[in-house]
């Protein structure tokens, strides 16, 4: 055959074959597609955002949820898939249902395994890993020997010629060589994964090991569904029909891998799969074309890499439980991720369009394995450019929580004299005894994981460790007769780029604040001459902005009055605000704050909303035993320096690692100190028993509720019994529309038990700066509080009103400092 002329028809593919009679069963093939990507995309992000209506509204996660998602969605797209399978004649139309239907059988097992919670990441990766690989190994069971096709037509060409056409250098094979279109099977692979490496971040080792398995089993079993069984018949129009191959073969191809990655990853890992794999089908009917150009099917090879790639990116580089509403408010990972979904998207159309054309038209030229093959080695050159110079590279896994049996024994406390002298010395004997537990039981433990290498951290307000590992280690650990538990302690990736902070578009106040009023705070400032003066508030939030005027006169100084285990800073910062706003309700200048008088201390465990069961432990212990910056907390430790109250904002969900009792020593033992600890009840209303995110429920705390400027309880605010029946909250107060600090030196009004929290520490902060013979002694203070306190609206639920289960009533300022004074 001449150089210059035409290939004949046929050439490299099958004869075309089984044209359908009529035009309807296309047209239910378009139709049943349509239902299959509508459907199979609704119902994951319905799936998605019920179970973020449960982590925002405090439930408990339904394990049934995404096995019964799963099952609906095959059930759905399954049975025309189904039809399609049995009833045209079209070879197409048969091919197309086999494996829309193989998919959806697919999507019951993958789907399921989200009912494991996303806190054991490694273990889901594990098991899908396994799954993926089993259902590749059935599925090539059930589909038999493979497709052949027949070898082109004989011609009269010179042997020469005929050789060298029949098998061009472009796609031959050769001794264990990646053809050609491997290779750029690979390069589209590795440009898809180029939006994850710039703007996610990796997990720990093991977790990341993983992925790359879970990443290869799925590329196996699409290579399986893929495979070249399921591309004979969209090929068999030969050449002068190699564009609609590709468009058409690509669009079935691209809904099965819908179905297909629809069920990889954790909830909220498999949306931005939805949306830039799907389009890769057409980048495979291109790679297909090219190869039976030169008389042999491609396999599945380019199938795995290309698909394996892609769903690397998400798996890999994004951790789902940050892929949360939780973290939606500022530029954080949900902004970062749609960034790279939408990039990935980007990508996923143009190498569909450029693979489409290049090689997808009748006399397209496939690059040789040598461009091909730099094309790859570019690209992955370009990846691990991208992640050094551009990305965040390094590895940021979650850690464990290892909590031992033995906790230190703090009973016979002596009461000592009253007021601070008392309420130091108990608090040095409270360290001691702590301290002391700690160091006798802990040490064979920390000798062994020190060993492993696995970085080991002691804490002794809960006798704990934190260190570095994954099931395997947890299993091991789980074992050992010392321990009583092992929790998961979670820790937040980088970002790309910092995220903005937050700031307040109100203006200062001009006199006391209406919640101020209401406390009757004012009338303690103008009528009893008290401020809260003496009096020590301790903050653990997201920081705090010490350079704002209504809170810069009002720290407290020195090494040891400001902790950040999250970023290390040397002096008092939020970028949040949450801190801000909640530090300067307690003590806050201007009409801001409660006890104006008094001052604070603050400490970081929350990093941009979310925090740990060890950073929540970091914070309290400080507050036991402060220690200057970059001291030892178990030998350089200041008892006599903690402060009086502490104000807490937050609580610590399953999500994030706690189980009901983690941090239960912790608030036993500060209370042992005399420390007072306040803490928020949550925002989970209106439902009854919505009060479970420690320390909130925890007896020896002092738990508040929020009310609006109406005196009634708000439908956000958390209501009681607690675990066990017990009456929370103790408390409620001002927590709709409170206008407080922000970063910057600016103002705004937020809305939650976080606000209304502060106020009732700022309360205590002058009932103790009125009598300082008070200070420590926790049982009085609580009984004045219950006593003094106002009716408040009932909650209009079943609860019944404030004063039974939802909590004692509204606290009353005024009322509780002439008390004290008695």
């Amino acid at each position: 055959m001449l150089a210059d002329t035409p290939p004949p028809p046929g050439y490299g593919f099958p004869p075309s074959a089984g044209r359908p009679s009529s035009p309807w069963p296309v047209v239910a093939a378009a139709l049943a597609g349509g239902w299959t990507v509508v459907l199979a995309v609704l119902l994951q992000a319905v799936g998605w955002s019920v179970e973020q209506l449960q982590v925002a509204a405090g439930w408990d996660r339904q394990a049934w949820l995404w096995p019964a998602l799963s099952l609906a969605t095959a059930v759905a797209v399954g049975l025309p898939a189904l039809l399609l399978t049995l009833l045209p004649r079209s070879p197409r139309v048969r091919a197309t249902g086999r494996g829309w239907l193989g998919a959806a059988l697919a999507l019951i097992a993958l789907g399921s395994l989200r009912a494991l919670p996303q806190v054991h990441h490694e273990l889901y990766l594990a098991v899908l890993a396994g799954t993926a690989t089993l259902l590749a190994l059935l599925a090539t069971r059930l589909s038999g020997p493979p497709a052949t096709t027949p070898p082109p037509p004989t011609t009269t060409t010179p042997p020469a010629t005929a050789t060298a056409t029949a098998t061009p250098p472009a796609v031959a094979d050769g001794a264990g060589r990646p053809r050609a279109v491997t290779l750029l099977a690979i390069a589209a692979g590795l440009a898809l994964l180029l939006p994850w490496v710039r703007f996610g971040a990796l997990g720990g080792l093991l977790e990341t090991v993983l992925a790359a398995l879970a990443a290869t089993a799925v590329g196996l079993l699409a290579g399986v569904l893929l495979g070249d069984r399921f591309w004979s018949p969209f090929v068999g129009d030969g050449p002068p029909r190699a564009a609609r191959t590709v468009l058409v073969g690509g669009l079935v191809a691209g809904v099965v891998l819908l179905l297909v990655v629809a069920g990889v990853g954790h909830s909220g890992a498999q949306l931005p799969a939805l949306l830039f794999v799907p389009p890769v089908g057409v980048v495979l009917g291109a790679c297909q074309v090219a190869a039976r150009r030169a008389g042999a099917p491609a396999g599945s090879a380019p199938v795995r890499w290309l698909v394996g790639l892609a769903v690397f990116g998400p798996l890999a580089l994004t951790d789902p439980e940050e892929v949360s509403i939780l973290l939606a408010t500022t530029r954080d990972v949900p902004y970062w991720v749609a960034v790279a979904s939408g990039v990935g998207l980007a990508v996923a159309v143009v190498l569909a369009i450029g693979y489409g054309v290049l090689l997808g038209r009748p006399r397209g030229r496939t690059p040789s394995r040598l461009v091909a093959a730099s094309s790859a080695a570019v690209l992955l050159l370009t990846v691990g450019v991208v992640d050094v110079a551009a990305g965040q590279p390094g590895l940021y896994g979650e850690r464990l929580l290892v909590v031992l049996r033995e906790q230190a024994d703090l009973s016979g406390i002596p009461a000592g004299t009253p007021g601070r002298a008392g309420r130091d010395a108990r608090t040095a004997e409270v360290y001691r005894r702590l301290v002391a537990t700690a160091e006798r039981t802990q040490g064979t433990l920390r000798r062994d994981l020190t060993r492993l290498r696995l970085d080991p951290t002691p804490y002794y307000l809960v006798n704990a460790i934190e260190t570095d590992g994954g099931p395997a280690v947890r299993a091991w650990l789980s074992a050992r007769p010392e321990v009583a538990r092992v929790l998961v302690s979670q820790r937040l990736r980088p970002l790309p780029a910092p995220a903005p902070v937050s700031g307040g578009d109100r203006p200062a106040p001009t006199g006391p604040e209406w919640n101020i009023r209401m406390l009757g705070a004012d009338r303690v400032w103008s009528e009893l001459n008290v401020t809260g003066s003496g009096v020590v508030i301790g903050s653990s939030d997201s920081g705090v902005d010490g350079t704002h005027p209504t809170l810069a006169a009002g720290f407290r100084g020195g090494d040891d009055s400001w902790y950040d285990p999250w970023d290390h800073t040397r002096s008092p910062t939020d970028s949040g605000g949450h801190g801000t706003h909640t530090t300067a309700s307690a003590v806050g200048r201007d009409g801001i704050g409660v006890a104006p008088g008094a001052q604070w201390v603050g400490c970081v465990n929350l990093d941009r909303n979310l925090g740990s069961p060890a950073h929540y432990l970091d914070c309290l212990q400080f507050m036991l035993a402060p220690f200057p910056v970059g001291g030892d907390p178990f030998t350089d430790g200041r008892p006599e320096r903690a402060p009086d109250v502490l104000t807490n904002s937050w609580g610590c969900p399953p999500v994030e690692g706690c189980d009901p009792g983690a941090l239960r020593p912790a608030t036993a033992a500060l209370t042992a100190a005399g420390i007072l600890v306040v803490a928020a009840a949550g925002n989970t209303g209106p439902d009854c028993g919505s009060i479970v995110d420690p320390p909130a429920p925890y007896p020896d705390v002092l738990t508040v509720g929020a009310v609006g400027r109406d005196r009634r309880v708000t439908e956000f605010s958390s209501r009681g019994p607690a675990a066990g029946g017990a009456a929370k909250p103790d408390l409620v107060a001002p927590g709709a529309e409170i206008l407080s600090a922000m970063p910057g030196g600016g103002y705004a009004v937020l809305d939650g038990t976080s606000m209304a929290t502060p106020q009732v520490a700022g309360v205590v902060a002058l009932m103790w700066s009125a009598n300082p013979a008070l200070v420590g002694d926790l049982d009085r203070t609580r009984s004045i509080l219950r006593d003094t306190a106002q009716p408040a609206g009932p909650a209009d639920l079943n609860c019944g009103p404030v004063t039974a289960s939802t909590g004692a009533g509204l606290v009353d300022a005024y009322a509780a400092v002439r008390a004290a004074r008695r």
